[in-house]
């Protein structure tokens, strides 16, 4: 694991000069002034350790992980004002796959943060705010701790925290990637460093969290988290859902299907997670190239554990409980989620824009949608009556969708299904 010392000393001079060298070579035996700067504030390692990780600092730094614009001649940096680059990704330095590079903020929202810290401590705009976060009453506390406690965690902002149990809190310190040796539920072998990243981590964005909690690879509809560096993060490329609105019907009908389906897996799943959205929009939902659908953004996502079913009492909030929101701003108890929440939120939000009017030449087959769509989206309506027109809406469309060797996710099995 790389520490922040070790790359402000590395990170400019080797990587500058061989990345320009690349990009405009050596003119009559001069050597050009630098105009490529994958300077540290660029990843936001300037920052660390409130920072995500570093786990692939190295790869960044060996050109295995690629912006968009490094494949050409012209190797400048993209705008750091973005908030998402296309790059590629690469394991043997020949195959590569199409990546995207994300922060968990954008950098304005990173400015504000980082100078509500230096408020928070009365100290001047541009202060060491690993310095203030470290002297803080919470971060003290974690220094000390052995164990992720509902007590470490409490009134900071995101959903997934919202009403947190020991086994879910387990689960984070086990799974967290961004240390030597994960797998054990106690933080003894957490540097301090790794405790405040994952702090800050836990305040800002669970996102690339939910990622490591729940990988793809065991069966949930989450992309990959593939690592670090500084604040940004890697994740596989997917093809928005928004793309999909004004597709065939056969494309639409597939995608809402599978929609309902993620919806119906994160509320009912073998480890007695019940996963709920707080908000949907465009950008939270994307496929691969096989048309598998997948949830890209998990950072409303809230998560209530079945099994150690408890109010949380939210205690004193501090500067960790307001990087990102108003710390005036409370939120609803979790012993109020509805299981029909979710289906409500994706019903009126989302699935207007993949299946009203697409079915025009069956006016039978749409005005069913219609109406259990109608059903499905109104949060005045009983949790029974919503979840029985989703349900409803589930069969119907399975049975619009197609057998095509362009959903190769379920192709041919379909071919041999009596369903199809």
């Amino acid at each position: 694991m790389w520490t922040c010392t070790f790359w402000s000393f590395i990170f400019l001079a080797p990587w500058e000069v061989s990345l320009n060298t690349r990009a405009k070579g050596i003119t009559n035996g001069t050597k050009l002034q630098p105009v490529y700067n994958f300077g540290r504030n660029f990843l936001g390692l300037d920052k660390c350790n409130a920072c995500i990780g570093t786990s692939l600092c190295k790869k960044l730094f060996k050109e295995e992980i690629r912006f968009e614009n490094w494949l050409s001649a012209d190797l400048k940096l993209p705008p750091s004002h973005r908030k998402t680059y296309f790059a590629n990704y690469s394991v043997d330095a020949e195959t590569w796959k199409a990546v995207v590079i994300s922060r968990l903020q954008s950098n304005y929202q990173n400015e504000l943060s980082d100078r509500k810290i230096c408020l928070s401590a009365a100290k001047k705009i541009g202060c060491s705010i690993e310095n203030v976060l470290r002297a803080t009453e919470r971060f003290q506390k974690w220094l000390t701790a052995d164990r992720l406690t509902a007590e470490l965690v409490q009134t900071l902002p995101s959903p997934l925290l919202r009403c947190p149990s020991q086994r879910l809190l387990d689960r984070i310190v086990r799974r967290y990637a961004e240390v030597r040796d994960s797998g054990s539920v106690l933080m003894r072998h957490f540097t301090d460093r790794d405790k405040l990243r994952l702090l800050y981590t836990l305040s800002v964005n669970t996102h690339p969290l939910v990622l490591q909690l729940f990988p793809g690879i065991e069966g949930w509809p989450f992309v990959r988290y593939f690592g670090s560096c500084g604040r940004l993060m890697v994740t596989p490329w997917t093809k928005p859902i928004k793309e999909f609105y004004n597709a065939s019907p056969e494309d639409t009908a597939d995608v809402a299907y599978q929609l309902l389906q993620i919806t119906h897996l994160l509320g009912n799943n073998d480890l007695n997670y019940f996963m709920y959205y707080t908000s949907v929009n465009d950008n939270m939902f994307g496929t691969f190239e096989d048309e598998r659908l997948y949830i890209i953004d998990t950072s409303t996502i809230g998560i209530i554990d079945k099994l150690e079913d408890k109010e949380f009492v939210h205690g004193k909030k501090d500067i960790f409980s307001c990087l990102t929101s108003d710390c005036k701003t409370d939120v609803a108890s979790c012993g109020n989620i509805s299981e029909a929440l979710s289906f409500t939120k994706v019903c009126r939000d989302l699935l207007p824009h993949l299946v009203v009017g697409k079915f025009a030449s069956s006016p039978t087959v749409q005005n069913q949608i219609d109406r259990y769509l109608g059903l499905c989206g109104d949060e005045m309506l009983s949790t029974k009556v919503v979840l029985e027109a989703a349900g409803s809406l589930i069969e119907l469309l399975k049975s619009l969708r197609s057998c095509d060797p362009r959903f190769e996710y379920r192709y041919p099995e379909c071919k041999y299904n009596k369903d199809y």
